[in-house]
């Protein structure tokens, strides 16, 4: 029973996790920048976001009976699969060369300066991204469906 509540909350925590990591290069380098930074590659990161912020609707209904909990485990499955593919794909594809052109190294937290930020954002993305399917699976198991 405590799986049918935390797995798809967990899934919204990844989801909104998702939207706001994809937010933080905005709050340290120019918009301007990171426009080129989110277009390099294959798929803009914001097509994940906008499927991540559908899949919170769709858990959130799933998790307080809104709408049938196996409907929305399956989805929330389909939505979390396709919110890590896009993910992963746009990090993959992203010249090495892009995010180092955005970086500085003036710090912004103790030892944390731009640079290590940016380099690293896009597979941080990735990794929060596999969260998504992940609590959908645990959210299907939870609730026998496989």
């Amino acid at each position: 029973m405590e799986g049918r509540r935390l797995a798809p909350t967990l899934g919204i925590v990844a989801s909104l996790a998702l939207v706001g990591l994809l937010l933080v290069p905005y709050a340290v380098v120019d918009g301007g920048a990171v426009a080129n930074y989110y277009g390099a590659g294959v798929l803009s990161p914001w097509v994940g976001g906008l499927l991540a912020l559908v899949a919170v609707v769709v858990l959130a209904a799933g998790r307080e009976d809104r709408t049938e909990p196996e409907t929305a485990a399956g989805v929330g499955v389909g939505l979390g699969l396709a919110v890590f593919v896009v993910a992963a794909l746009w990090a993959v594809t992203v010249p090495a060369e892009v995010p180092l052109q955005l970086t500085t190294d003036r710090p912004l937290v103790g030892p944390l300066t731009t640079a290590t930020l940016i380099e690293f954002h896009r597979w941080v993305l990735a990794a929060v991204a596999l969260l998504l399917p992940a609590a959908g699976a645990w959210y299907a198991r939870s609730l026998r469906l496989f």
